[in-house]
């Protein structure tokens, strides 16, 4: 029995259809856990921003309001410019020792990892893969070995004391290292024939395409350190020369705690942070896209 040409093509167009609403089904479930994940970054974010203008007696109510009804700037008059917390000072400490923190993190990782992608030593993979399995250890490890060290060396209450010890991180050199390995390496051996040494391949050629991976390792380790609350309160003493985060813990008392302070610092805090990720995202964008893959 033949089908008819009406009947075959209609046969014909159900697998185009079927594959259609697949594809569109598989969308669909990914936006929708994009948009879940983003509102569980967003929502304490908004809440954040909206607790930092209610005034007191507008936080603790069995009704939920975003908006406030009394909207005040009184958290952060307050925060401001009370002379017991010298958020500006704190703020410029936080500043300083991020910016430096993060220049040295750049400057070695991206040497360490240059090395661990290119150049050849004897025992080159095993010390690499002995290095990398450092990731796998808790932080928290190290927090005795380095406070001694610190303390030997006479870093403590010293802004060296704090920067020092996070420069033997792993990850960025492990993150270099990949993306060096992106790096068709024809093009430094198109430099060295025509004379340049490898240090001048590496600095001239090597380095400018690695940009974006310097950026995403920058803004990194700029978060690294700008949250950073444990190692500074273990090592700064010294009131004046507090970082932020350990700074603004002081709002929190044993008894009593002022959110709406609270907020309002965690929302001058998250300001420069949130900046800095605007202005590089392309930079990250682009190095997430690119590193592990061989050009």
């Amino acid at each position: 029995m033949t089908l008819s040409k009406n009947e075959s093509a209609s046969k014909a167009r159900k697998p185009l259809l079927t594959y259609r609403q697949s594809k569109l089904l598989k969308k669909v479930g990914l936006y929708a856990i994009l948009i879940f994940v983003s509102l569980l970054i967003i929502v304490p974010m908004l809440w954040m921003l909206s607790t930092s203008f209610k005034i007191k007696s507008q936080l603790f109510t069995k009704e939920i309001f975003w908006i406030p009804k009394v909207f005040t700037l009184e958290n952060y008059t307050k925060i401001l410019n009370n002379p017991s917390l010298p958020i500006a000072r704190w703020f410029l400490n936080t500043l300083g020792v991020a910016s430096v923190f993060t220049a040295l993190v750049v400057f070695v990782d991206a040497l360490a990892g240059y090395a661990y992608a290119r150049l050849e030593f004897p025992g080159r993979k095993q010390l690499f893969g002995i290095v990398l399995a450092t990731l796998f250890l808790p932080g928290v490890m190290f927090l005795i070995p380095n406070f001694v060290t610190v303390n030997k060396l006479g870093m403590m209450n010293n802004y060296w004391g704090v920067i020092v010890p996070g420069l033997a991180g792993v990850f960025g050199v492990f993150f270099m290292r990949q993306f060096y390995e992106s790096i068709p390496k024809e093009l430094e051996e198109a430099a060295e024939i025509d004379g340049a040494t490898q240090f001048q391949a590496f600095f001239q050629i090597v380095l400018p395409l690695a940009k974006p991976a310097l950026a995403t390792l920058a803004v990194i380790s700029f978060l690294a350190s700008w949250n950073d609350f444990l190692w500074p309160l273990l090592v700064l003493k010294d009131r004046n020369i507090q970082t932020l985060q350990p700074g603004l813990r002081t709002l929190q008392g044993a008894y009593t705690s002022e959110y709406g302070l609270m907020m309002a610092g965690a929302v001058l805090v998250a300001i420069p942070v949130l900046l800095i990720y605007i202005f590089l995202q392309r930079f990250i964008i682009q190095s997430v896209a690119t590193t592990g893959l061989k050009g």
